[in-house]
C-alpha cells in the first residue's frame, strides 16, 4: 500500500479520538454479528462486509455537515451507520423485517435514508457514480453549500461511465468529492493484475481535477483531507477526488473464501495497520 501513516503529526481532542473510536467499533462489530447471522442462514442474498475499513466513512463523515449527501456501492453498511442511521434498522433490513430502511426488500445493497441523506447502496459497479454528480448538481442549482460524497471502489475506478462523470463535474464545477476507496482488489483479481497506473487519483488530472492519495488506515489523515475536499467543493471550486488506500479483512463478499491471497498477508495487516 503507497500511503503511509501521517498522524504523527495529526492531533484531535481526546473527545473527538472517543468517538471516532465508538463509530469505528460499532461498525466493526455490527459486520461480525451480519456475518455471523449471514453463517446462520438469517440473512439472504449477497452480503458485503467492511470490515478494515471503518476508519474511512468515520473520518469523512467528520466533515459532513447537515445537508450534505452520501452515495455509495454494495459494500454500505459502514456508511449507513457512520452518518447516523439506526443500527436496528439496518440489521432489520438485512434480515427482512419490516422494519428495515427499505422494509426488508432491499436487503444487504440497497438501503436508503432520506432523513440522513444517504442515497445507497447501489449493486451495480460504478453505477451511482454519475448519480452522485447528479446529486451534486441539485445543491448546484439550489446555490447552498452542500457537498456529496460519492464512494466507489478501485474496481470501479476502470468504468467508463466514472470518467464521463469527471468531465460533466469538471465542466459544471460540481460539489461532488469522488471517493476511491482503493481496497487493494476487485473482486479477486488485485490491482497490480488489473490496472496499468494504480494511481486513481491522478487519472482526473486529464480533467483538471485536483485530488490526492490518503492513508484510510488512520482515521485522521483521512479526516485531514476530508477538510481539504469539503473546503475546495463549498468554495465553488469543482470535483475533488480522494483516493483512500484501505483494505478489506474479509473476502469479496460472504461467498468468496478469499483464496487469492495468503493470511499472511491479512494478518500482517490487521497487526501493523489496523484502524482501531
Amino acid at each position: 500500500m503507497a500511503a503511509r501513516r501521517a498522524s504523527r503529526n495529526l492531533v484531535a481532542p481526546k473527545k473527538e479520538l472517543l468517538k471516532y473510536y465508538r463509530d469505528m467499533l460499532l461498525i466493526r462489530r455490527f459486520e461480525e454479528k451480519a456475518g455471523q447471522l449471514y453463517g446462520m442462514g438469517l440473512i439472504g442474498g449477497f452480503c458485503h462486509l467492511y470490515i478494515g475499513q471503518e476508519a474511512v466513512v468515520v473520518g469523512l463523515e467528520s466533515v459532513a455537515m447537515e445537508g450534505d449527501k452520501r452515495i455509495t456501492t454494495y459494500r454500505d453498511h459502514g456508511h449507513m451507520l457512520a452518518c447516523g442511521m439506526d443500527a436496528n434498522g439496518v440489521m432489520a433490513e438485512l434480515t427482512g423485517r419490516i422494519g428495515g430502511y427499505s422494509k426488508g426488500k432491499g436487503g444487504s445493497m440497497h438501503m436508503f435514508s432520506k432523513e440522513r441523506d444517504f442515497y445507497g447502496g447501489h449493486g451495480i459497479v460504478g453505477a451511482n457514480v454519475p448519480l452522485g454528480a447528479g446529486l451534486a448538481f441539485s445543491d448546484m442549482y439550489k446555490g447552498n453549500k452542500n457537498v456529496t460524497f460519492t464512494y466507489f471502489g478501485d474496481g470501479a475506478a476502470n468504468q467508463g461511465q466514472v470518467y464521463e462523470t469527471y468531465n460533466m463535474a469538471e465542466l459544471w464545477k460540481l460539489p461532488v468529492i469522488f471517493v476511491i476507496e482503493n481496497n487493494q482488489y476487485a473482486m479477486g483479481t488485485s490491482v497490480r493484475r488489473a490496472t496499468k497506473s494504480s494511481s486513481f487519483w491522478e487519472r482526473g488530472t486529464a480533467f483538471s481535477i485536483p485530488g490526492e492519495q490518503v492513508d484510510g488506515m488512520d482515521v485522521l489523515a483521512v479526516r485531514a483531507a476530508g477538510q481539504k475536499a469539503v473546503k475546495h467543493c463549498r468554495a465553488g471550486k469543482g470535483p475533488y477526488i480522494l483516493e483512500i488506500m484501505t483494505y478489506r479483512y474479509r473476502g469479496h463478499s460472504m461467498s468468496d473464501p478469499a483464496k487469492y491471497r495468503t493470511r499472511d498477508e491479512v494478518q500482517k495487516i490487521r497487526e501493523e495497520r489496523d484502524a482501531i
